[in-house]
């Protein structure tokens, strides 16, 4: 296909400002460390898997979006990717929102398709996290998110930052440790029945109690592992099969960079949670499934409970009670989340997306949700992410009847 036909096939039309966009294709690699591939390798693995799901090849595709990976300093990333895949795209631009920014392209993306400016976009985030660097270059290189002279020349990382939330948290809430704990655990069960999932082993309440220190009051299994891996999706301008997914609303909120500036207990997942099930039409009661960010313990009980899933200060008791199971009332990361299927930047905020996918489906395998009737698939999703310490919020609602109003309260817990 040559330039001139390859832009021909995006023209956009005035007028045509609201297009359906919806996920034809889904790609994932395994998590783990030191897989033997090179971040882009990674990037291009799963972005021919997301295309084979499609049924559709790198000349069909109009635009390219992809995310950073910090073993990559290369400042055209998505071209990068274009060349390698043998792409032609109109558009091509990398994006960098920290956790969020999976999420983050694919909102982008479907501003584009429902604009009528692109037809079928190729999301792609992948890296060698952590075979690709050192450990002490991996932390300090994601230190950066924090103040450049108020909070980095501290010292602090990562999991310092998260460790003030949860010290917070649990003073705040009145929530314990266990409860904390309580949610790792659930991740790991999860991850048993996921393919490729780094971690998979067992654990118990006692294992995270237990497990070595690395920010009090949170240990290494209240973290998520850095890991190796790749994701990516593609989306079209209207609903091309059976199997395509719309995205039916999007939402995105920035309060504050850094923690310093944070308001505790009004993060932003409210906000762009609200925003996401308003425009696509109903509340949290007509979600079937959820996949939300889980960095760390901590950031999924906040998340959860901003977002008005659970009571404050009540996710890790509703985890423990198995409401967050393929079986309970909102099942949630069932291919085991950032804690157990692992964290390999912004392809493991896409992989909580890629597994609401396979849910909504029916194509989850021995993880698969069943409503209502016993063939029956969930019809909805939540998907969120964060970037940086709760800092950037995107949220999706992904599948579903897009014309029903909203009723309802938004919190769960208020029925």
């Amino acid at each position: 296909m040559s330039p001139a036909e390859d832009l021909q096939k995006t023209q956009f039309v005035p007028g045509e400002l609201r297009h359906r966009a919806a996920i034809s294709g889904i790609g994932l690699t395994a998590f783990g460390r030191d897989l033997g591939r090179s971040a882009l390798e990674l990037q291009t693995d799963a972005a021919w898997a997301a295309l084979d799901d499609a049924g559709c090849g790198p000349r069909d595709i109009d635009t390219i979006i992809t995310g950073y990976a910090t073993t990559v300093q290369h400042i055209m990333p998505a071209n990068l990717l274009a060349e390698q895949l043998g792409a032609h795209p109109v558009r091509a631009f990398g994006m960098n929102v920290g956790g969020a920014t999976g999420l983050a392209m694919v909102a982008e993306a479907t501003r584009l398709l429902r604009s009528g400016h692109a037809q079928r976009v190729l999301v792609v985030g992948g890296e060698n996290r952590a075979s690709g660097q050192s450990r002490d270059a991996a932390i300090a290189t994601l230190a950066q998110v924090g103040h450049a002279t108020h909070e980095v020349p501290l010292g602090a990382n990562i999991p310092a930052y998260y460790a003030l939330l949860a010290s917070w948290y649990l003073q705040q809430t009145g929530a314990t440790r266990e409860d904390l704990a309580s949610l790792a655990v659930v991740m790991r069960a999860h991850a048993a029945h996921s393919p490729g999932a780094q971690f998979v082993k067992p654990i118990t309440v006692e294992d995270v109690l237990g497990a070595l220190p690395i920010a009090d009051p949170l240990g290494l299994l209240d973290c998520c592992p850095v890991s190796d891996g790749g994701a990516a999706i593609v989306l079209e301008s209207g609903l091309s099969s059976a199997r395509s997914v719309e995205v039916a609303g999007i939402g995105q909120a920035n309060l504050h960079q850094h923690v310093t500036e944070a308001e505790f207990g009004h993060f932003g997942a409210a906000e762009s949670s609200q925003n996401a099930l308003v425009e696509a039409g109903v509340s949290l009661d007509d979600v079937d499934i959820f996949g939300i960010y889980d960095s760390f313990t901590v950031t999924l009980a906040i998340l959860l409970e901003e977002i008005g899933i659970a009571p404050e200060g009540g996710a890790g008791k509703m985890a423990a009670q198995g409401a967050f199971s393929a079986d309970g009332q909102y099942p949630l990361n069932l291919h085991g989340g950032l804690l157990s299927y692992g964290h390999s930047g912004v392809a493991g905020g896409m992989a909580h997306l890629a597994e609401v996918v396979s849910q909504l489906r029916g194509e989850a395998g021995a993880r698969q949700v069943r409503r209502a009737a016993p063939d029956s698939a969930p019809r909805r999703g939540l998907v969120h992410a964060d970037g940086g310490v709760l800092s950037a919020h995107v949220s999706l609602v992904v599948g579903g009847d897009t014309t029903q109003a909203a009723t309802g309260k938004v919190n769960h817990h208020e029925r």
